[in-house]
């Protein structure tokens, strides 16, 4: 009895310990005060701010930066993940192993280390640096992902469909489309809002690989705010909104799964 008191306690706080400052965040989301843990009274003034254009100008163009090398690096890093993935498990059991072993390398490296290589790399080809080299490098970064997320999928599917598919007479093409990819798309689904996710949070590669062109995305936003001795108030709202919309993704993900398991 009391080990599972210890347990659910231990559960608890670690919850509280991970959610705490993400809750702190939305709770102050929601006052005027300029300084975070100032409580001045209820308002949504930030929000107004955030949505009618009162912010900063270069806040809303790094707002606007980050999403559009989000979804085209998560795009992207979908389509290539999902044809390696495919690849990869086609492969023979041995050589299956090294290209796993060598996907999970650029995932437990350190993002530092990836960015200063991805540097190196850009300025060694003569590469200006800005917006392209920025997707390029999230599309370097989020590809292992994706293949990750999409690894299950293929293993749990009963190769003998595909093969069956050839055999009535479907082109690999067509078996392709009508057999594999409708069993691997809530894995791609997965692995795109996890590179979406991953490119928004990124800042050690993008501060490498963004140049001195005057792109900034929220990440480094943040980072030269905070430089300057305090954040913009509208950052709360705007990290609120996006934390939701992640969470409803994720949510509705998971229940559409379940629903395709009962299936």
């Amino acid at each position: 009895m009391m080990k599972k008191i210890f347990a659910q306690a231990y559960l608890w706080l670690l919850l509280a310990l991970l959610y705490a400052p993400i809750l702190i965040i939305m709770i102050f989301s929601f006052t005027e005060s300029k300084v975070l843990g100032n409580w001045t009274g209820f308002s949504t003034k930030l929000y107004t701010s955030l949505f009618a254009g009162e912010v900063q100008c270069s806040l809303i163009s790094a707002i606007w930066n980050t999403f559009a090398i989000a979804t085209i690096a998560a795009s992207v890093s979908t389509i290539l993940g999902s044809i390696a993935a495919i690849g990869i498990y086609n492969l023979k059991v041995r050589a299956r192993q090294v290209m796993l072993f060598s996907n999970a390398i650029p995932m437990v490296n350190a993002d530092i280390i990836t960015g200063v290589s991805l540097f190196l790399l850009f300025v060694s080809l003569g590469v200006s640096q800005g917006f392209t080299t920025v997707v390029l490098a999230h599309i370097t970064f989020c590809t292992p992902y994706v293949v990750l997320s999409i690894m299950p999928r293929l293993q749990r599917m009963n190769r003998n469909i595909y093969e069956a598919a050839l055999d009535l007479g479907a082109t690999p093409f067509q078996a392709l489309r009508k057999v594999i990819l409708p069993e691997i798309r809530p894995g791609m689904i997965s692995g795109f809002i996890l590179a979406f996710t991953l490119s928004i949070d990124d800042f050690a590669i993008t501060i490498f690989t963004i140049g001195n062109e005057g792109l900034e995305t929220l990440s480094t936003f943040i980072y030269a705010d905070a430089r300057k001795g305090g954040l913009t108030p509208e950052l709360r709202p705007l990290s609120t909104i996006i934390f939701v919309t992640v969470l409803l993704l994720l949510v509705i993900i998971n229940r559409c799964a379940e629903k395709a398991a009962k299936k």
